[in-house]
């Protein structure tokens, strides 16, 4: 799978479209001026309304679980647009996948 890379000034949105901001973990590798996004940031999602049904779970944080195959950043796989996601709630339950809107389109990885 390929895509382009993500940076910390992506545009990442919860399934109910509450933003992520990306904390970069390193700052050396950067696209379009901005540090690429790797599985070592940390990716906290702030102002998620409560899914419409069932118990109050807003989203608190993203963890990619399938990240780039190829693309290292200080050791790390690169999070490309494509890679997959999932939004989890403070007691880790998952509440769905990042919806990208906003990246990058000079750099493509895969």
């Amino acid at each position: 799978m390929s895509g382009n890379l993500l940076h910390v000034n992506a545009t990442v949105t919860c399934p109910h479209g509450a933003r992520a901001t990306i904390l970069p973990a390193q700052t050396r590798v950067v696209v379009a001026g901005d540090p690429a996004a790797s599985v070592a940031d940390l990716d906290t999602v702030t102002g998620c309304p409560f899914p419409p049904s069932g118990p109050p779970h807003p989203c608190v944080t993203i963890r990619w679980v399938a990240p780039s195959t190829r693309i290292r950043i200080s050791g790390s796989p690169a999070v490309l647009r494509s890679s997959t996601g999932l939004c989890l709630a403070a007691d880790q339950a998952p509440q769905g996948p990042p919806n990208v809107s906003v990246v990058q389109q000079r750099v493509v990885g895969r």
